[in-house]
């Protein structure tokens, strides 16, 4: 039963990262947002053990998506975050990665702005992060690679978007595509179009450090046919750029073939 907050003052909202999906890595300030939260709306990639560190009596509300479909609309996530704050609760909405990497969390913050509810945001360790840990890339590197892009493959109508791919090709850099396995091959077309070489690693991560965290290494070229055999499902992630030779993986599988 979801214990009614006061309603004689405005309560408040916290847009908390939960990280890429293990609950060791949230961070402390977010396990205490979580656990003084009257209502926490969660994302659909949550893990349930996240969810188990809120308080008896806090409403649990499922606002993700699975498999393109929405359980509830931006702006419908929109109004309900700032409607429970006005009834005073403490409200958490829980997203995964980090709330301002392809979270959405600018719009909830302007609803909340907009609303005058009092908000604060609670960083979270984004995918691309997580997946470089998990593998051992080293997402810059003095002698490989000066900069870091963060990309993605979808835009707010559901086709790749028109970045500066030229741009992209020619800064030497790692580039992390988010939400772009199912148009991997369109992203790859881009970049290679773009001056970028066929032959530049790349590596896809599929729910990176979760337990049944999965990766796929190919190029720019040929990772896209490698993508449609395995069908990824989960969130996944791609990296490009020199870095990914560096794999932990890569020079194993380099040890085995010698």
């Amino acid at each position: 039963m979801f214990a009614c907050p006061r309603i004689d003052q405005i309560g408040s909202a916290t847009l908390v990262g939960a990280g890429p999906g293990a609950p060791d890595l949230l961070t402390l300030r977010a396990v205490k947002a979580i656990q003084r939260a009257d209502a926490v709306l969660y994302d659909a990639l949550i893990d349930p053990a996240i969810l188990d560190l809120a308080r008896p009596g806090a409403r649990l509300i499922d606002v993700g998506k699975r498999c393109g479909r929405h359980a509830m609309n931006q702006a419908a996530i929109n109004r309900l975050i700032v409607t429970l704050a006005q009834s005073g609760a403490h409200v958490v909405r829980l997203k995964g990665g980090d709330p301002f990497v392809f979270g959405r969390g600018g719009e909830e913050l302007d609803s909340l702005r907009a609303a005058g509810v009092p908000v604060e945001v609670v960083p979270g360790i984004t995918a691309a992060c997580a997946a470089a840990a998990s593998l051992q890339i080293p997402l810059t590197h003095r002698d490989v690679a000066r900069s870091l892009h963060f990309v993605t493959g979808h835009g707010s109508n559901g086709q790749v978007p028109a970045h500066d791919w030229r741009a992209l090709a020619e800064s030497g850099g790692t580039i992390a595509a988010y939400m772009a396995s199912k148009v991997f091959r369109d992203v790859a077309a881009s970049l290679i179009a773009a001056g970028l070489p066929g032959s530049t690693p790349a590596v896809a991560v599929e729910n990176a450090s979760r337990s049944n965290e999965t990766h796929l290494h190919g190029t720019l070229a040929n990772l896209a046919d490698q993508l449609d055999t395995r069908c990824f499902d989960g969130p996944t992630l791609v990296l490009i750029g020199s870095v990914v030779a560096m794999s932990c993986s890569v020079r194993e599988d380099l040890r085995l073939v010698a």
